[in-house]
């Protein structure tokens, strides 16, 4: 029986949306600004430093600056337990989704959980896509200007592709993780319904052990 589910989304597609309505219909705990406030919380620093690195790279500059400094122990130690970056939160995320695999009955949103829990037996993965016309409508709707939505849609899923094969070496989506995956034009209720049903039929599954043998006909 499944009891964690992850959403990976392209952005502007309705992911979290999507997400908060499928974990209130199942009466499960969503994590997706929770994660944010478990992270800073762990980490002891406000939630505008953990999105900041929410599922993308440190910029170069720093990355570079951090390579120098950890040439020296002396450097390095004074530079250790200062700042908080991309490294910090996905040591945090590994602690944190070990200990939501543990409670189950979760919905969990993007930042490396479909990687974290791919060998997860009760996880259900889910992969969200749009047209763009979809996904700029969505952005529109919900406040961005049209420029905003373009700028956004055409940079937030780069950044994504460049920290999931920096942090897992995987190409962004990998395709083989998920159970389904999902155009969202078909509007917010459908792809609900669409993730409860194909989670049914794969439970009702039985286990290749349990079909029944083919009876052997005997020879005339």
């Amino acid at each position: 029986m499944f009891r964690l589910i992850t959403i990976e989304r392209e952005y502007g597609c309705g992911g979290g949306a999507i997400a908060a309505q499928l974990a209130q219909h199942l009466g499960w705990t969503l994590w997706d600004r929770r994660l944010t406030e478990e992270i800073a919380r762990l980490a002891d620093v406000d939630a505008s430093a953990v999105k900041r690195c929410d599922e993308r790279m440190d910029g170069r500059f720093y990355r570079l600056a951090k390579a120098f400094w950890r040439g020296s122990h002396e450097r390095s130690s004074h530079l250790t337990g200062q700042a908080f970056d991309t490294d910090c939160m996905m040591a945090m995320m590994e602690e944190i989704t070990a200990k939501i695999a543990k409670e189950g009955n979760s919905v969990v949103v993007g930042r490396g959980a479909p990687y974290f829990l791919r060998d997860q037996p009760d996880t259900f993965h889910v992969f969200l896509y749009a047209p763009r016309a979809e996904k700029l409508r969505r952005l529109v709707e919900d406040g961005a200007t049209q420029s905003e939505a373009e700028d956004l849609v055409d940079t937030v899923d780069r950044e994504r592709v460049a920290y999931v094969k920096h942090y897992f070496d995987a190409d962004w989506p990998t395709r083989s993780l998920y159970n389904v995956m999902i155009n969202t034009a078909v509007g917010n209720e459908s792809v609900i319904q669409t993730i409860l049903h194909t989670m049914h039929l794969i439970e009702g599954q039985p286990k290749a052990t349990d079909y029944e043998r083919p009876k052997v006909p005997s020879s005339v």
